[in-house]
């Protein structure tokens, strides 16, 4: 798997590369981290594969919530308050995940809300 900063690299050092909005670049690395999530969730990996995928998908989501907590977000405040509780939770739920208490499953299912969302679909699920 990509990590995050191979994947921003790899999208960047190409000059060629057509510019990407914020909004495609957040939906692939949400689509790869969940999927990861998913190969993990079918023990395709092993309990390793898992903890990897949850850490990949972890960073991510510290990402996205130090970009929502910021002032100059221009995201409603509202969104920006859900997507933040969704880092809390995500965090939470995965310490329970790694110590084998719950399932991935429900961490596939926001990271796809989420996507969905940004393809502007958010009420069709």
């Amino acid at each position: 798997m990509i990590a995050q900063s191979e994947a921003a690299y790899a999208a960047y050092s190409r000059p060629e590369a057509p510019q990407r909005n914020p909004r495609a670049v957040e939906y692939d690395l949400l689509a790869r981290t969940t999927k990861a999530l998913s190969q993990a969730a079918r023990k395709e990996n092993g309990f390793a594969g898992l903890v990897a995928a949850l850490d990949d998908n972890q960073r991510l989501w510290s990402t996205l919530a130090a970009e929502v907590a910021g002032p100059e977000n221009g995201l409603p405040q509202q969104l920006r308050a859900q997507l933040f509780y969704l880092y809390e939770f995500t965090t939470q739920h995965s310490r329970a995940v790694r110590d084998r208490k719950a399932s991935v499953d429900v961490l596939i299912d926001i990271n796809t809300a989420v996507m969905r969302g940004l393809r502007g679909q958010a009420g069709a699920a």
